[in-house]
């Protein structure tokens, strides 16, 4: 039975599933978080931000330990990780435990994410394998889509613990199939980057403390100064060691390419916007407008719907349009939405929210796997697995540094409590300044895709 594609199928997809299910649940769950453990912002806050600041951090080496040990070991491992995590998680009596806790599920949903790729890659082949990855795209899109919905249910039903309860039970049923999946590993593969793995992951948390932090201990307190000017020295340290290395796992070079700066500056801007709302805005319509979590996450189908529906129809769009031109509509669309969407207020029901919703989802559901496959197109193949590890760090360091930033401003407004003073002015605030970014990146993005359609043709003449 091993290496049978179709058990290979539904355990990836049914781990692919919960892990994005872990993340925007909980966002769901955080109000009765901070309610049953008497937590404020800060310590909900790394509910969120410890789970996602690991699981950016440590992609890169865990791939690269699936390379050396085997891809179906670490993803066995990565996935024990997370069930226990999350077990630990559903029966945390304290809110250091669960930080702890959800930090730890991260580091195994990072085994887990980068092994189940490449074990889906070594499984299917040819016109197989472009249909399976359809598949696996489409679940990480219905994990997000879906995964506030599913936890408001289960919040309304069972409380907020089985958030954590029930992805991990999904993982126990993973690691029952995992016998029957394939072994392999690369033939060739690097020694893991350990000095840049423990600059990026310590940089990383360091400014995540910072601004999680910052707005409770005071933005002059020794120790947050200390934290952002550590995680500065880090990061700085961080690129230095990865120009010196032959084999870098992030590959600077590929920033000088300029379509493949505008594909992943388009991804991170994208995600700093629908997360960072995935995260906060259940908190709001729960709190302030007074929704149940089952409703709340319901209403955030609006905005998540679309990144299930519009992949497709993105693939059939580029065969009009360039790629290019749907991409840099894509982030101006998702800027129109966060600009509209500062209509919310305390009476605000879900007719009210469905225009700037939808609109921000159809900007990102029209992004969503065409982003991959232009940072893969824009790179040598050889190199298109360093494209794709590069991409998704930028992702995910960057929807973790948003969530942190937006924490920091709400917290700063509310007083550190997710409650309605000062809420709706602070989501206001996170939502102009999204709107701020986008426009930016708009533009950036536009110079830069035009730079690199002309200095294509230009290279061309020269080798003639």
């Amino acid at each position: 039975m091993r290496n049978h594609p179709a058990i290979v199928l539904v355990a990836v997809l049914l781990s692919t599933l919960s892990l994005p299910v872990s993340l925007t649940g909980a966002s769901v769950a955080l109000p009765e978080i901070g309610r049953d453990l008497d937590a404020g912002l800060a310590g909900v806050q790394w509910v969120i931000n410890g789970y996602n600041a690991t699981f950016a951090s440590f992609m890169l080496a865990t791939g690269a330990l699936a390379d050396l040990f085997g891809r179906r070991r670490v993803f066995a491992i990565g996935v024990a990780i997370f069930a226990g995590a999350g077990l630990l998680a559903a029966v945390a009596d304290d809110i250091l435990l669960l930080d702890v806790a959800r930090a730890v599920a991260g580091v195994g949903a990072a085994a887990a994410a980068t092994s189940a790729a490449a074990i889906l890659a070594g499984t299917f082949h040819g016109a197989a394998r472009t249909r399976a990855f359809s598949v696996f795209g489409t679940t990480i899109g219905a994990g997000l889509a879906f995964g506030p919905s599913i936890a408001g249910l289960l919040i309304d039903t069972f409380g907020w613990r089985a958030v954590f309860a029930a992805p991990a039970v999904a993982a126990l049923l993973v690691l029952a199939l995992v016998p029957l999946l394939p072994e392999s590993r690369q033939p060739h593969a690097g020694r893991v980057d350990w000095p840049g793995t423990v600059s990026f992951t310590a940089g990383l948390l360091l400014l995540i403390f910072g601004f999680v932090q910052g707005p409770e201990f005071g933005w002059a307190d020794p120790r947050i100064v200390a934290a952002f000017v550590a995680a500065v020295a880090l990061l700085v340290s961080f690129v230095r060691l990865q120009r010196r290395r032959a084999d870098p796992m992030f590959d600077l070079t590929l920033l000088a390419n300029p379509r493949f700066l505008a594909v992943c500056l388009a991804a991170a801007t994208i995600v700093s916007a629908l997360v960072p709302l995935l995260v906060y805005l259940p908190s709001y319509l729960t709190t302030v407008v007074g929704l149940t979590p089952g409703a709340a996450g319901a209403t955030l189908i609006l905005l998540t719907a679309p990144t299930v529906v519009l992949p497709l129809a993105s693939g059939a769009l580029t065969r009009v349009v360039p790629a290019s031109l749907v991409i840099v509509v894509s982030v101006a669309t998702v800027g129109v939405g966060a600009a509209w969407a500062t209509v919310l207020g305390p009476s605000s029901d879900t007719a009210a929210l469905a225009g700037p919703l939808l609109t921000i989802g159809v900007g990102i559901g029209l992004s969503i796997g065409l982003l991959d496959a232009m940072a893969i197109g824009a790179v040598a193949p050889h190199r298109a697995a360093t494209g794709a590890g590069m991409i998704n760090t930028a992702r995910l360091g960057s929807e973790t540094i948003a969530i942190a930033v937006a924490g920091a401003v709400l917290a700063s407004s509310t007083g550190g409590r997710l409650a309605d003073p000062g809420f709706t002015g602070g989501l206001r605030t996170v939502l102009w300044s999204m709107a701020a970014v986008l426009g930016c990146a708009t533009a950036v993005t536009a110079v830069l895709l035009h730079r690199a359609q002309t200095v294509v043709p230009a290279k061309k003449i020269i080798t003639r």
